[in-house]
Protein backbone atom coordinates (compact mmCIF):
# COMPACT_ATOMS: atom_id res chain seq x y z
CA UNK A 1 0.00 0.00 0.00
CA UNK A 2 3.27 2.42 -0.61
CA UNK A 3 1.78 5.77 -2.62
CA UNK A 4 2.58 5.70 -6.02
CA UNK A 5 4.24 8.08 -7.68
CA UNK A 6 1.53 10.13 -8.74
CA UNK A 7 0.41 10.79 -4.93
CA UNK A 8 4.38 11.27 -4.00
CA UNK A 9 5.09 14.31 -6.85
CA UNK A 10 1.19 15.27 -5.16
CA UNK A 11 2.82 15.15 -2.08
CA UNK A 12 5.71 17.38 -3.06
CA UNK A 13 3.95 19.77 -4.86
CA UNK A 14 0.69 20.68 -2.67
CA UNK A 15 2.05 19.71 0.96
CA UNK A 16 -0.49 17.10 1.58
CA UNK A 17 -2.35 14.04 0.30
CA UNK A 18 -5.98 12.96 0.70
CA UNK A 19 -8.00 11.01 1.07
CA UNK A 20 -6.11 7.77 2.01
CA UNK A 21 -8.68 5.00 2.74
CA UNK A 22 -7.35 2.96 6.09
CA UNK A 23 -9.82 1.79 8.17
CA UNK A 24 -13.63 0.49 7.73
CA UNK A 25 -16.65 2.75 9.11
CA UNK A 26 -16.91 -0.27 11.45
CA UNK A 27 -13.39 0.05 12.98
CA UNK A 28 -13.72 4.00 12.89
CA UNK A 29 -16.32 3.49 15.38
CA UNK A 30 -14.59 0.93 17.79
CA UNK A 31 -12.29 4.07 17.92
CA UNK A 32 -14.96 6.46 18.89
CA UNK A 33 -16.54 3.75 21.33
CA UNK A 34 -12.72 3.53 23.17
CA UNK A 35 -12.92 7.36 23.70
CA UNK A 36 -16.68 7.09 24.71
CA UNK A 37 -15.33 3.98 27.27
CA UNK A 38 -12.79 6.34 28.69
CA UNK A 39 -14.79 9.76 28.99
CA UNK A 40 -17.20 7.36 30.91
CA UNK A 41 -15.14 5.33 32.81
CA UNK A 42 -12.68 7.98 33.98
CA UNK A 43 -13.93 11.61 33.58
CA UNK A 44 -11.73 14.40 32.34
CA UNK A 45 -8.82 11.79 31.37
CA UNK A 46 -8.68 13.37 27.84
CA UNK A 47 -9.42 16.80 28.22
CA UNK A 48 -6.19 19.73 28.37
CA UNK A 49 -3.22 17.56 27.96
CA UNK A 50 -4.73 14.63 28.39
CA UNK A 51 -5.69 14.70 24.75
CA UNK A 52 -1.92 13.97 24.35
CA UNK A 53 0.17 10.84 23.71
CA UNK A 54 -3.44 8.22 24.27
CA UNK A 55 -1.38 5.70 22.33
CA UNK A 56 0.63 5.16 25.44
CA UNK A 57 -2.67 3.92 27.78
CA UNK A 58 -4.98 2.76 24.63
CA UNK A 59 -4.60 -0.11 23.30
CA UNK A 60 -7.06 0.76 20.28
CA UNK A 61 -5.15 4.01 19.35
CA UNK A 62 -1.70 2.03 19.74
CA UNK A 63 -2.73 0.14 16.91
CA UNK A 64 -4.05 2.70 14.70
CA UNK A 65 -0.13 4.36 15.24
CA UNK A 66 1.36 1.27 14.01
CA UNK A 67 -1.31 0.23 11.12
CA UNK A 68 0.71 -1.11 7.97
CA UNK A 69 -0.93 0.45 5.28
CA UNK A 70 -0.51 4.05 6.99
CA UNK A 71 3.05 2.68 7.98
CA UNK A 72 3.72 2.04 4.05
CA UNK A 73 2.04 5.71 3.05
CA UNK A 74 4.69 7.24 5.71
CA UNK A 75 7.90 5.17 4.64
CA UNK A 76 6.81 6.32 0.92
CA UNK A 77 7.66 9.75 2.18
CA UNK A 78 10.26 9.83 5.38
CA UNK A 79 11.80 6.31 4.74
CA UNK A 80 11.85 3.18 6.20
CA UNK A 81 13.14 4.29 9.94
CA UNK A 82 9.92 5.38 11.37
CA UNK A 83 9.65 6.69 14.61
CA UNK A 84 5.84 7.58 16.42
CA UNK A 85 6.79 10.49 17.72
CA UNK A 86 3.45 11.74 19.76
CA UNK A 87 -0.13 11.78 19.21
CA UNK A 88 -3.31 14.07 19.62
CA UNK A 89 -7.05 14.14 19.64
CA UNK A 90 -8.87 16.49 18.67
CA UNK A 91 -12.90 16.79 19.31
CA UNK A 92 -15.06 19.42 18.28
CA UNK A 93 -18.41 19.35 20.33
CA UNK A 94 -21.17 20.68 18.51
CA UNK A 95 -21.92 23.14 21.61
CA UNK A 96 -18.81 24.50 21.67
CA UNK A 97 -16.79 26.78 19.55
CA UNK A 98 -13.16 25.29 19.49
CA UNK A 99 -11.41 25.85 16.10
CA UNK A 100 -7.76 25.34 14.98
CA UNK A 101 -6.24 28.81 13.70
CA UNK A 102 -3.57 29.02 10.76
CA UNK A 103 -0.37 27.71 11.32
CA UNK A 104 2.33 25.08 10.12
CA UNK A 105 2.93 22.35 12.41
CA UNK A 106 6.75 23.10 12.48
CA UNK A 107 6.84 26.29 14.27
CA UNK A 108 7.04 25.61 17.69
CA UNK A 109 7.62 21.52 17.69
CA UNK A 110 11.40 21.33 17.47
CA UNK A 111 12.20 18.52 15.29
CA UNK A 112 15.19 18.89 12.93
CA UNK A 113 14.98 18.34 10.24
CA UNK A 114 11.70 17.99 8.43
CA UNK A 115 11.95 14.46 7.83
CA UNK A 116 8.74 13.77 9.31
CA UNK A 117 5.30 13.69 8.38
CA UNK A 118 1.64 14.43 10.13
CA UNK A 119 -1.47 11.45 9.73
CA UNK A 120 -4.92 13.21 10.33
CA UNK A 121 -7.30 10.12 10.85
CA UNK A 122 -11.07 10.90 10.77
CA UNK A 123 -12.64 8.99 13.51
CA UNK A 124 -16.14 10.73 12.40
CA UNK A 125 -16.94 12.22 8.74
CA UNK A 126 -15.29 15.94 8.88
CA UNK A 127 -16.38 18.46 6.23
CA UNK A 128 -16.74 21.75 5.58
CA UNK A 129 -20.01 22.42 8.04
CA UNK A 130 -18.61 20.18 10.88
CA UNK A 131 -15.16 22.20 10.87
CA UNK A 132 -12.78 19.92 8.69
CA UNK A 133 -8.75 20.91 8.02
CA UNK A 134 -8.39 23.58 5.44
CA UNK A 135 -5.00 23.71 3.21
CA UNK A 136 -3.08 26.29 1.53
CA UNK A 137 -1.63 24.18 -1.13
CA UNK A 138 2.43 25.05 -2.04
CA UNK A 139 2.88 27.16 1.31
CA UNK A 140 5.38 24.66 2.66
CA UNK A 141 7.84 25.27 -0.03
CA UNK A 142 8.46 29.03 1.46
CA UNK A 143 10.43 29.74 5.46
CA UNK A 144 8.39 29.09 8.45
CA UNK A 145 5.69 32.24 8.85
CA UNK A 146 5.53 34.45 12.21
CA UNK A 147 2.81 33.12 13.94
CA UNK A 148 0.76 35.49 16.58
CA UNK A 149 0.33 34.22 19.48
CA UNK A 150 -3.42 34.80 20.61
CA UNK A 151 -3.70 32.40 23.26
CA UNK A 152 -7.59 32.81 22.05
CA UNK A 153 -10.15 31.34 24.68
CA UNK A 154 -11.78 28.55 22.02
CA UNK A 155 -8.49 27.92 19.65
CA UNK A 156 -7.33 24.19 20.41
CA UNK A 157 -3.78 24.96 19.62
CA UNK A 158 -1.07 25.65 22.72
CA UNK A 159 -0.36 29.10 22.37
CA UNK A 160 -3.09 30.07 19.69
CA UNK A 161 -0.51 30.45 17.24
CA UNK A 162 -1.51 32.25 14.44
CA UNK A 163 -0.74 33.16 10.65
CA UNK A 164 -2.73 36.35 9.72
CA UNK A 165 -4.05 37.34 6.33
CA UNK A 166 -4.07 33.89 4.91
CA UNK A 167 -5.79 33.95 1.68
CA UNK A 168 -9.08 31.82 2.80
CA UNK A 169 -9.75 31.34 -1.39
CA UNK A 170 -6.64 29.87 -2.07
CA UNK A 171 -7.40 27.19 0.87
CA UNK A 172 -8.57 23.76 -0.15
CA UNK A 173 -10.85 21.66 2.53
CA UNK A 174 -9.96 18.10 3.48
CA UNK A 175 -13.12 16.43 3.28
CA UNK A 176 -12.73 12.89 4.86
CA UNK A 177 -15.06 9.89 5.45
CA UNK A 178 -14.91 8.34 9.15
CA UNK A 179 -11.78 5.75 8.40
CA UNK A 180 -9.67 8.33 5.59
CA UNK A 181 -6.38 9.73 6.42
CA UNK A 182 -4.64 12.64 5.39
CA UNK A 183 -0.90 13.25 5.36
CA UNK A 184 0.86 16.29 5.45
CA UNK A 185 4.07 18.15 5.32
CA UNK A 186 5.76 19.91 8.76
CA UNK A 187 5.63 23.44 7.04
CA UNK A 188 2.19 23.41 5.09
CA UNK A 189 -0.04 26.33 6.39
CA UNK A 190 -3.19 24.73 7.50
CA UNK A 191 -6.31 25.37 10.54
CA UNK A 192 -10.11 24.62 10.34
CA UNK A 193 -13.33 26.34 11.82
CA UNK A 194 -15.84 25.34 14.36
CA UNK A 195 -17.76 22.68 14.43
CA UNK A 196 -21.57 23.72 13.32
CA UNK A 197 -23.55 20.54 13.27
CA UNK A 198 -25.06 18.74 15.61
CA UNK A 199 -22.34 15.86 16.11
CA UNK A 200 -19.31 15.91 17.36
CA UNK A 201 -16.32 15.88 15.20
CA UNK A 202 -13.28 13.93 16.31
CA UNK A 203 -10.39 13.58 14.79
CA UNK A 204 -6.94 11.05 16.03
CA UNK A 205 -3.38 12.88 14.81
CA UNK A 206 -0.38 11.34 15.26
CA UNK A 207 2.15 14.23 15.27
CA UNK A 208 4.00 12.96 13.94
CA UNK A 209 5.93 9.92 12.24
CA UNK A 210 9.36 10.94 12.32
CA UNK A 211 12.34 9.65 10.59
CA UNK A 212 14.86 8.17 12.84
CA UNK A 213 17.53 11.38 11.89
CA UNK A 214 14.92 14.17 13.49
CA UNK A 215 16.39 15.08 16.32
CA UNK A 216 14.19 17.30 19.44
CA UNK A 217 15.89 20.48 19.12
CA UNK A 218 14.13 22.22 22.31
CA UNK A 219 13.30 18.81 24.72
CA UNK A 220 12.59 15.55 25.12
CA UNK A 221 10.54 13.19 22.73
CA UNK A 222 8.75 9.66 23.68
CA UNK A 223 8.92 7.24 20.92
CA UNK A 224 8.00 4.13 19.53
CA UNK A 225 9.54 1.97 16.95
CA UNK A 226 7.08 1.64 14.38
CA UNK A 227 9.31 0.38 11.90
CA UNK A 228 13.05 0.03 10.79
CA UNK A 229 15.44 1.11 13.02
CA UNK A 230 16.91 4.05 15.65
CA UNK A 231 20.14 4.43 13.97
CA UNK A 232 20.62 7.68 15.91
CA UNK A 233 18.84 7.29 19.04
CA UNK A 234 18.12 10.72 20.07
CA UNK A 235 14.86 10.08 21.63
CA UNK A 236 13.21 8.06 24.70
CA UNK A 237 11.84 4.98 23.43
CA UNK A 238 8.72 3.70 25.65
CA UNK A 239 7.02 0.10 25.09
CA UNK A 240 3.59 -0.53 23.41
CA UNK A 241 0.85 -0.58 26.29
CA UNK A 242 -1.57 -4.02 26.38
CA UNK A 243 -4.46 -2.89 28.71
CA UNK A 244 -6.67 0.18 28.98
CA UNK A 245 -5.06 3.28 31.22
CA UNK A 246 -2.28 0.75 32.99
CA UNK A 247 -0.98 2.27 35.95
CA UNK A 248 2.74 2.24 34.59
CA UNK A 249 1.59 3.63 31.10
CA UNK A 250 -0.24 6.59 32.46
CA UNK A 251 2.90 7.76 34.67
CA UNK A 252 4.52 7.27 31.75
CA UNK A 253 2.66 9.54 29.91
CA UNK A 254 2.45 12.22 32.38
CA UNK A 255 6.15 11.80 31.92
CA UNK A 256 5.88 12.28 28.63
CA UNK A 257 3.45 15.47 28.55
CA UNK A 258 5.56 17.42 30.94
CA UNK A 259 8.36 17.52 28.72
CA UNK A 260 6.32 18.03 25.25
CA UNK A 261 4.95 21.12 27.07
CA UNK A 262 7.87 22.62 28.10
CA UNK A 263 8.81 22.07 24.16
CA UNK A 264 5.15 23.71 23.05
CA UNK A 265 6.07 26.70 25.27
CA UNK A 266 9.96 27.03 25.32
CA UNK A 267 10.42 30.76 25.20
CA UNK A 268 7.13 31.96 26.23
CA UNK A 269 6.23 33.57 29.22
CA UNK A 270 2.39 32.41 29.09
CA UNK A 271 0.94 28.45 29.83
CA UNK A 272 -2.19 27.56 27.66
CA UNK A 273 -4.66 24.75 28.64
CA UNK A 274 -2.93 22.49 26.10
Amino acid sequence: MSLSLEQINQYKEDGYIAPLNILSKEEANEIKQEIELIEKKWPNELEGLGRNYIHLISPVFDKVCHNPIILDAVESIIGKNILVCGTTLFIKNPDQKGFVSFHQDAKYIGLEPHNWVTAWLAVTDANEENGCMKMWKGSHKKNLKYHNQKFDENNLLTRGQTIENVPINETTSVVLKAGQLSLHHPTIVHGSGPNNSKDKRIGFVIQSYIGSNVEQVLGKMYVQQARGNDTFKYHEHVKRTTELLNNNDITTRKKANEELSKIFYSGSNKIGKY
